[in-house]
């Protein structure tokens, strides 16, 4: 069979991608290897689906911090904005919620993938699924078409790979287009794990000390081997049996990859600042004014409520100081370490789980070698790249998705552009 396009993945980027072909007119197919369309999508922000993020673009690109400044150009004809209209005319109303992440009113992933496959389907595009595709195929600098493991071809003038990295295995991102993107020639810059839970061997990791503590608003620094944080982030985080995890160690995942690969080191450390808004020396005034006055308080007593009580302990323990003992018996020098620990808990962790665990995956087809405005190959004429398998990345809130609904947006618009302009 012969098409203008072929779209290679049925996430987000892929549908996408087929649903802009299809609008210009374009004779579309759309194939997977799973057996439904949208299994990642389905799963993406709870269930309920976190289309898009409605931050201005200055911001959205902070948020992307693999590769987020390649996105200026196709942010500049299609972008968040877009990204709401364009489910808002399929009938989706979206809701916003913190940090402008955008969701489905329904609150249900589900309906907004069923109105990607409605579109698909007024527009005529063919879907196949349970088609696991095996080689991409060129010829003479330009793509011909695809050879499917049931040994069938399909031809087309256009083709988009659209699937995905290799985080979220289950959901089909086996890593599976790197091959094909390599045999036209592109680099598959390293790939990592982002936006993935953090692993520790420190004693109080591996006793399960503080196994399931959650610590609110706390600020979350990787350091660098002299110490200066290489990255600062401000949200939640929770430990665990294996290390921590949580809001505020998955935006620091990435950063943990890079220093142990740059610094060449088997550890790096770690911060934890349990109280952002105060500052270091008012703290440790107000606590030896607190014991001045009671002092045969028990000190546990007199910090009562000045951090989680389980975490309070572990710092007292850590500084050698008896909760149980008589507030005014301790020593400043004692209440001083308290309090810098409060501050600064220092830890070292060794790595994070692997990239089949991590929720986005860092690396992929480097984007020095696509067009930024077009997502089209710079290497091999008809071969558009959308979504994942790009070496973009982001933190969770949106900005994956983002990236690839806007990617997916331009390959497939202008994959169909070319077929078009070769059929003529």
């Amino acid at each position: 069979m012969n098409y203008d396009v072929i779209v290679i993945g049925g996430g987000p980027s892929g549908l996408m991608a087929a649903i802009a072909a299809g609008e210009k007119g374009a004779k579309v197919l759309l194939i997977d290897k799973g057996n439904k369309l949208g299994r990642k999508l389905a799963i993406s922000g709870g269930g309920r689906c976190n289309v898009t993020n409605r931050l201005p673009v200055d911001e959205l690109i902070k948020h992307i911090p693999g590769n987020g400044k390649f996105l200026y150009s196709a942010f500049s004809i299609f972008n968040n904005e877009d990204i709401i209209r364009f489910f808002e005319k399929l009938g989706i109303q979206l809701k916003e919620e913190d940090h402008g992440r955008m969701f489905p009113v329904t609150n249900k992933a589900q309906s907004v993938v069923d109105a990607l496959l409605n579109q698909l389907d007024k527009l005529q595009v063919m879907v196949m699924t349970d088609a696991p595709v095996v080689d991409v195929l060129y010829e003479n600098g330009s793509v011909s078409g695809i050879l499917l493991k049931n040994k069938q071809i399909f031809t087309a003038k256009s083709i988009v790979i659209a699937v995905g990295g290799k985080s979220v295995p289950h959901t089909g991102s086996t890593g599976d287009g790197y091959a094909w993107a390599e045999k036209a020639g592109h680099t598959i810059t390293d790939l990592f794990p982002t936006e993935v839970p953090v692993t520790s061997d420190e004693s109080f990791i591996k006793n399960k000390v503080l196994q399931g503590l959650s610590l609110r608003d706390i600020e979350l620094s990787v350091l660098n081997p002299k110490g200066k944080p290489l990255i600062t982030h401000r949200m939640d985080m929770i430990f665990t049996h294996f290390g921590i995890s949580g809001p505020a160690v998955l935006r620091c995942s990435q950063f943990v990859v890079k220093a142990l690969k740059k610094f060449n080191v088997t550890h790096v450390s770690m911060l934890i600042d349990a109280l952002p808004d105060r500052k270091e020396e008012e703290l440790f005034q107000e606590i030896v004014k607190l014991v001045k006055a009671e002092p045969k308080k028990n000190l546990k007593n007199i910090l009562k409520g000045l951090l989680p009580e389980r975490y309070l302990l572990f710092l007292l323990e850590k500084n050698e100081i008896d909760p149980t003992a008589q507030a005014g018996t301790i020593s400043k020098e004692k209440i001083r370490s308290f309090v810098h620990s409060c501050k600064n808990f220092q830890f070292k962790v060794n790595g994070t789980l692997s990239i089949e665990k991590a929720f986005v995956t860092g690396g992929g087809v480097s984007v020095k070698e696509i067009n930024p405005k077009t997502m089209e190959s710079k290497l091999m004429n008809g071969l558009y790249f959308a979504g994942e398998i790009l070496d973009i990345h982001g933190y969770t809130g949106g900005y994956n998705i983002t990236a690839a609904l806007v990617t997916g947006r331009l390959a497939g618009t202008n994959a169909a552009l070319t077929a078009k302009n070769n059929r003529a």
